[in-house]
């Protein structure tokens, strides 16, 4: 574990909370788990109950740290805590950006998210100033390993993320994003369109599929058979007691949108 700095106070618009350097990383920003409960308005114990029931996604030294059972860690953070925080607690944990990223993907909560967003983009993201000179070619090859060190991490946590993701469009774009972390190259999702029976359109808005049907030739989203349009398109299905094909018109995304404007 890399060597710990406490940096004071940060101020992120209303929010408050005690900046860490290190021990994921020289450099590397972290907060006290405390600290995001106190953030997110949450207990500390549904903050620390997030990571043990979900342990194996949350990497011992890459996403947290239990400063409980980290001795040069508890050194520079007991005094932050009163003695009975630190005796009554099972866990002490400090996370890392990826971490509180994933964190933040357990929680499942919009506001969550939004709050991520804000340290992400003023705080884990600041870096102190140093001053610049030009890096050697042996800094140039060590700074190229790193980012590609980094690289390699962001799109393991985000397709650790993927895994969990239960919408499938979601999970989708989560992987592409992975894989172009991981390798560097841009990846563009396959976009598949789905069509709807009157049956399913109807199941949706919770009316009859004789009303969907009604409803598309009212607005007259239906194209002319055997075509398509932007609304859906025709298809062929075998009649019941008959080897005779009946037309069925299927309703793309948009077309089941039109039928839920004009209900």
């Amino acid at each position: 574990m890399n060597e710990l700095k406490i940096l004071g106070e940060e101020h992120i618009g209303s929010i408050k909370f005690t900046g860490i350097e290190g021990g994921f990383g020289e450099g590397k920003k972290a907060m006290l788990g405390k600290d995001i409960a106190l953030i997110h308005n949450q207990p500390i114990g549904n903050i620390n109950r997030i990571v043990n029931n979900n342990r194996k996604w949350f990497e011992d030294g890459i996403d947290v740290i239990d400063l409980k059972t980290n001795a040069s860690a508890a050194s520079v953070l007991q005094n932050m805590f009163t003695k009975a925080q630190w005796g009554n607690a099972n866990h002490i944990y400090l996370f890392s950006e990826r971490g509180y990223s994933m964190l933040i993907k357990f929680m499942n909560d919009e506001k969550a998210t939004q709050i991520y967003k804000e340290l992400l983009n003023n705080y884990f993201n600041m870096r102190a100033q140093i001053e610049y000179h030009e890096p050697t070619e042996f800094e140039k090859i060590n700074q190229q390993i790193a980012r590609d060190k980094a690289l390699t991490a962001k799109g393991t946590a985000i397709y650790e993320i993927a895994k969990l993701t239960d919408d499938n469009e979601t999970k989708q774009a989560l992987l592409m994003q992975a894989a172009s972390e991981i390798t560097g190259k841009t990846f563009l999702p396959v976009m598949k369109k789905v069509f709807y029976s009157a049956t399913q359109v109807g199941e949706q808005l919770g009316i009859s599929a004789n009303k969907v049907g009604r409803l598309a030739n009212k607005i007259g989203i239906k194209a002319d058979q055997p075509g398509e349009n932007q609304f859906g398109r025709w298809a062929t299905n075998k009649a019941k007691h008959s080897s005779r094909e009946i037309y069925q018109w299927l309703y793309s995304t948009d077309g089941v949108k039109a039928i839920k404007q004009n209900l």
